[in-house]
């Protein structure tokens, strides 16, 4: 059994405490495609608002209607089901007569807009998500929130996997171990506990970088990723101009999504994943046995277009938006404790 470590915060640990997702409303996500539908082509594309509801839970509504397979209707990620999402979905509709959506009657689950396009909406296919968040019961310190909002505004979060990356209290992760130990799961449920795993390993190494606050600098041997791509190289010597692009936000140190393959990093940098991969050898061992490839994701992300008030003494209101992948969660572990 691996106990979960209390992942250490960037700024100083939270200035405040407060409850979110006191009603669906107080959490909205509006997702941001890549692309504009061409307004042509086999795939009907729907931008559906759901409230309490998942994302599978529509997508197999929107089959049954559209009278369908499960595997022709498409959307680009999982959203909260406790709030209020916005995003796309397509439906793979050749040669079949548009439904009638006059008579789409889903509680919680709205039509806001359709189009088409000539390709399936794939998992992945996101530039990132707004998010337009209120957190409730607020109480603490309002100019030191202030204050490392302001930080984040300039400096970024700490790209940590959010809680629900690892299932209620942590039990994705006891069945990865499950599942390195020949126990047998169903095909998105395996993909589910390899996340988790390779999750957890990430946030440790992330979480060791803060220990020893270079988890926004370039160190010896660091993977360094191109702010607003996938794109990486690894360094090889750490001069002033590397030190000022990262400074800067145009790069990012990254960490081990660990798998098998070639190890890019060296010095420094591999020392301290080797060892936290050292820590978690169950882990590590298991996900080489699953034949894994190796990834790599930014120890830091840039937080967009950061807006904040505080609408009475309880009450803070956040506007952000954040790339796909990194989690609104990371941000609220800055600036507050969450309240059950």
């Amino acid at each position: 059994m691996i106990n979960f470590p209390d992942w250490p915060n960037t700024y100083g640990g939270p200035p405040g405490a407060g409850l979110i997702r006191q009603s669906p409303e107080d959490f909205k996500v509006e997702e941001v495609l890549p692309f504009t539908p061409s307004g042509e082509g086999e795939h009907l594309f729907l931008f559906i608002e759901k409230r309490g509801e998942n994302t599978d839970y529509v997508a197999r509504q929107l089959a049954k209607f559209s009278g369908v397979l499960a595997r022709d209707v498409g959307y680009a990620g999982l959203k909260d089901r406790q709030a209020v999402t916005r995003q796309w979905f397509s439906i793979w509709m050749p040669g079949k007569p548009m439904p009638d959506w006059e008579h789409w009657n889903q509680e919680n689950i709205s039509l806001i807009d359709i189009t088409r396009h000539h390709k399936k909406l794939k998992r992945g296919v996101l530039t990132g998500n707004k998010f337009s968040l209120m957190i409730r019961q607020w109480d603490g310190d309002v100019k030191q929130t202030e204050h490392v909002l302001n930080t984040i505004a300039v400096g970024g979060i700490a790209n940590y996997y959010g809680a629900q990356r690892f299932g209620h209290q942590g039990k994705n992760i006891e069945k990865a171990l499950s599942l390195f130990q020949g126990q047998t799961f169903k095909r998105n449920q395996r993909s589910l506990y390899l996340s988790a795993a390779r999750s957890f390993i990430f946030n440790c190494i992330l979480a060791r970088r803060i220990e020893l606050e270079n988890w926004n600098q370039v160190v010896a041997g660091d993977v360094l990723q191109f702010e607003g791509s996938n794109s990486f190289f690894r360094t090889d010597v750490v001069d002033s101009v590397l030190t000022a692009r990262v400074s800067a936000l145009e790069l990012h140190p990254t960490g081990c999504l660990w798998g098998l393959g070639n190890v890019p990093e060296h010095g420094d940098a591999w020392h301290i994943e080797q060892t936290i991969l050292a820590q978690y050898s169950e882990l590590r061992d298991g996900l080489e046995a699953m034949d894994l490839k190796i990834g790599r994701r930014a120890l830091r992300v840039v937080v967009d277009n950061l807006t904040w008030a505080f609408t009475d003494a309880q009450t803070l209101r956040l506007s952000f938006f954040l790339p796909a992948g990194s989690y609104a969660t990371a941000l609220l572990k800055e600036i507050i404790v969450i309240r059950n």
